[in-house]
């Protein structure tokens, strides 16, 4: 019984681990006001016939904290490119100059920056469900345990461990949360 408790915890690990992966992904996505090519994630450009992401058609590149440049390797593609981009609708107009593609970010507003404050702490809410359900799933193998005889005091001393280990990955989603946010409002 001991074992299948430590097994259940370290699977409850992984999968908090992976919350946590999953918000500073989506966290990558909202832009802080600058430049990054992981701005770009999302856009798919038409090209040779498919749907491809971004990056497997082109260089990105940050030559400052205000620009990123997009170099094709087809230039034939440069088109297509500026097509995504626009229908992406990130917020951003390409210029095209027959060799690269060049995106000004503007700097964010006072009220840009608080709605993606919003949008910050919706993605943390996000993982923090992902961590409550993670929790009530361990909860469960452990009363499923303790029906097939595993002590009271055993299956106590599993979900307090349980119930730390959660504390710990909702401290550590506060904690990404906190320096996104930083990072966003620092003008």
């Amino acid at each position: 019984m001991q074992e299948e408790l430590e097994m259940m915890l370290a699977e409850l690990s992984d999968s908090m681990d992976k919350a946590i992966e999953h918000l500073q992904k989506d966290l990558l996505k909202i832009r802080a006001g600058k430049a990054s090519p992981s701005m770009l994630s999302g856009v798919l450009v038409e090209a040779y016939g498919v749907q491809s992401p971004i990056n497997q058609l082109a260089n990105i590149n940050t030559p400052d904290a205000r620009t990123i440049s997009i170099q094709p390797f087809d230039k034939s593609t440069l088109q297509s490119i500026e097509k995504g981009i626009l229908q992406a609708n990130i917020g951003l107009t390409p210029q095209n100059d027959g060799e690269f593609i060049r995106l000004n970010i503007p700097p964010l507003t006072e009220e840009r920056r608080k709605e993606m404050v919003k949008q910050t702490k919706a993605e943390g809410e996000h993982a923090k469900i992902s961590l409550r359900s993670a929790r009530k799933e361990a909860m469960d193998y452990i009363k499923s345990l303790e029906k097939e005889g595993l002590s009271e005091d055993m299956a106590k001393t599993a979900e307090e461990d349980v119930q730390k280990v959660v504390n710990d990955y909702t401290a550590k989603v506060e904690k990404v949360l906190s320096v996104k946010e930083a990072e966003i409002m620092t003008v």
